[in-house]
């Protein structure tokens, strides 16, 4: 069945992709990806808010969902922007062909989207390619001169120009709890400046960021939550409060 063409919808500033669906595909449902339930109830999810966060349990689909979208805008799965074209070993699921972006009818000037697990891969092509994304946009220093942390913020901070569509990927994966509220500081900056996020992440601290939209990935299907109901704020929260009793139940 041939693909339908990309919606274009009235332009909401700052919010290029508006919603994504889901064609129907006869796959097994024991297939890979259509075996996770949030991705198997998937019908259409919206995008109203600047800043979009997936979060859920290692395996409930938030990255698997993320990666196909970044794959329906055209950006490279492994990371980077739509010029970035390198692979190092195929690991996408298909799920992006089955997917319908309804977009602003204004289009995005920027674009990108930053994998945690593949950004070694991603600096190496930085460091060998002459493109617009070569070392200069980010600072004019080698990502593999600094520390992970270092090179996430900045690329945030150095490559990210503002009126895009911005796509992490466990960003805080490299961050200390600082570099987290400077990369929020950051976000902030970009969307004042016309800017999506869409955010898969276990992070309390980025899962803070006002007025954003979270969406709750479980067992059942994909639904909205509040910051203060997701288990990241009430188990760091119960943690903090009192880590003694928490650690003693743990580990007896």
């Amino acid at each position: 069945m041939k693909k339908p063409r990309p919606k274009l919808a009235p332009t909401i500033p700052g919010i290029f992709i508006q919603s994504v669906a889901r064609q129907p595909v006869h796959q097994p449902q024991a297939q890979y990806p259509f075996s996770v339930p949030a991705i198997r109830h998937l019908t259409t999810l919206t995008f109203d808010t600047p800043v979009t966060f997936f979060v859920g349990e290692n395996g409930s689909g938030k990255s698997t969902l993320l990666e196909a979208i970044a794959a329906a805008f055209g950006l490279n799965p492994e990371g980077g922007s739509k010029w970035s074209r390198f692979t190092t070993r195929p690991s996408h699921s298909d799920l992006f062909r089955s997917l319908i972006l309804t977009k602003s009818r204004d289009a995005p000037t920027d674009s990108y989207f930053l994998r945690a697990e593949s950004f070694y891969n991603l600096a190496t092509m930085v460091d060998e390619t002459h493109t617009i994304d070569n070392a200069e946009a980010y600072g004019g220093r080698s990502l593999h001169a600094q520390s992970h942390g270092e090179s996430f913020l900045s690329l945030v901070l150095n490559r990210l120009k503002g009126n895009g569509l911005y796509l992490f990927d466990e960003p805080e994966a490299a961050l200390s709890p600082a570099r987290q509220l400077a990369l929020l500081a950051a976000m902030n900056g970009l969307v004042r400046r016309n800017s999506q996020f869409i955010i898969a992440t276990h992070s309390p601290i980025l899962l803070g960021y006002p007025g954003a939209t979270i969406n709750l990935f479980t067992e059942q299907a994909l639904t909205r939550t509040t910051y203060l109901d997701t288990e990241h704020y009430q188990i760091t929260k119960a943690f903090l409060e009192n880590p003694e009793r928490m650690l003693k139940e743990l580990l007896l």
